[in-house]
């Protein structure tokens, strides 16, 4: 009797993998429910409940949970080959035993990632949230555009700190930045709702070293709702980041519309470290979209970067280029992989159409003073 119920009990486990699917796939055709039931009810409940109570840890519990079950799955894995090659007989059943383990597990994680954050995916496009009209543009407004935010990160520039090399630099570290880095949204939440809400503060990855090798820069981590900052980075590039893993903090799931939220949420935060992070990460955007379509139209707009700002650039690219390599390939091709499944079909390259909400803005923007 024991037996069957714990069969039973195994299968219904099982289940969760295609329910958690079924439930994600439907979603997609209700987003306006998910926007206002999900997003903006269960799962922030959830989620800031969650991120308030592993906040109180100093240390990342997520990197923890993480380094933890990979030396688990290893132990697990090497034990299952002793038992295998050591037994004459009933390999097989030990075999069975371990992919059925596997298939219990992936469905309790992936039907636990639908309900605590998945379903943020099919959530309200933040164009719509935030009243933009995206359209496409010419190559002349993307270069206006470009050349707009070149004026901003110029004199933005100028007004932060250097160091001894000339390279931008936060005194007080990384961790003076997360503490401040809420009062951005602070702002952010007057204007968008959407974006509020009470969360934990950052946190950075101990071993940011080894995450640079991935070309990962950050990760949230649904299961404990922390915003997980890899520190390996320039300095310049450390508010943006941060900014981006509290946007997916707070719902927003797409690459894409994070990125554009980390933007907005630095533009308008009260410190210029801030801002300036936040328009160098909108200016290598958009940059990065200008050379793709007018390689003449990007290297005339170029001339007009400042010689702080081309520094920043220059650090920036060198610096990762220390950590290209097959782990880079494999990581970018897993979080491709991963990006596809939750329905952002451009994959990686999802990245780039953050300048479409750029472009939405400035436009909103130049329609409202024309001057």
């Amino acid at each position: 009797m024991r037996k069957n119920k714990l069969k039973l009990n195994r299968k219904i486990l099982i289940l969760l993998l295609p329910l958690g699917v079924l439930l994600f796939y439907l979603s997609a055709y209700v987003p306006g429910f998910i926007e206002k039931y999900y997003s903006n009810g269960l799962y922030k409940v959830l989620a800031q409940v969650l991120s308030l109570v592993t906040g109180v840890l100093p240390v990342s519990l997520a990197e923890f949970i993480v380094i933890s079950l990979a030396l688990c799955i290893i132990f697990y894995i090497s034990l299952t080959l002793f038992r295998v090659f050591r037994q004459k007989s009933g390999k097989r059943h030990i075999l069975f035993g371990v992919l059925s383990n596997a298939l219990i597990f992936v469905s309790i994680v992936y039907f636990a990632f639908v309900i605590l954050w998945g379903l943020n995916y099919n959530r309200q496009p933040f164009s719509e949230i935030a009243g933009f009209k995206i359209q496409p543009a010419s190559v002349d407004v993307l270069s206006n555009m470009c050349k707009d935010i070149i004026i901003r990160a110029n004199e933005l520039r100028g007004k932060v700190a250097e160091d001894k090399d000339g390279y931008m630099t936060l005194i007080n570290g990384h961790s003076d930045v997360f503490s401040r880095a809420y009062k951005g949204y602070e702002k952010a939440a007057a204007l968008y709702p959407e974006l509020g809400g009470k969360f934990g503060r950052p946190k950075a990855v101990i071993l940011s070293e080894g995450m640079s090798y991935t070309g990962i820069t950050g990760v949230y981590f649904p299961f404990t709702a922390e915003a997980n900052v890899n520190t390996n980075d320039i300095d310049a590039m450390i508010p943006a980041t941060t900014c981006h893993e509290m946007a997916h903090q707070r719902g927003f799931s797409r690459e894409d519309e994070a990125n554009y939220i980390a933007y907005l949420t630095c533009s308008i935060h009260p410190d210029i470290d801030f801002q300036y992070s936040g328009t160098l990460l909108a200016l290598l955007h958009s940059m990065n979209s200008l050379y793709s379509y007018d390689n003449q139209k990007y290297n005339e707009i170029s001339q007009y970067l400042g010689d702080g700002v081309k520094r920043d650039i220059v650090q920036l690219r060198a610096h990762w280029r220390k950590y290209e390599g097959p782990v880079d390939d494999v990581a970018t091709k897993i979080n491709n992989t991963y990006l596809k499944a939750n329905r952002q079909k451009d994959g990686v390259h999802s990245y780039g159409r953050m300048v479409d909400l750029l472009i939405a803005e400035y436009r909103q923007k130049t329609q409202n003073n024309p001057s």
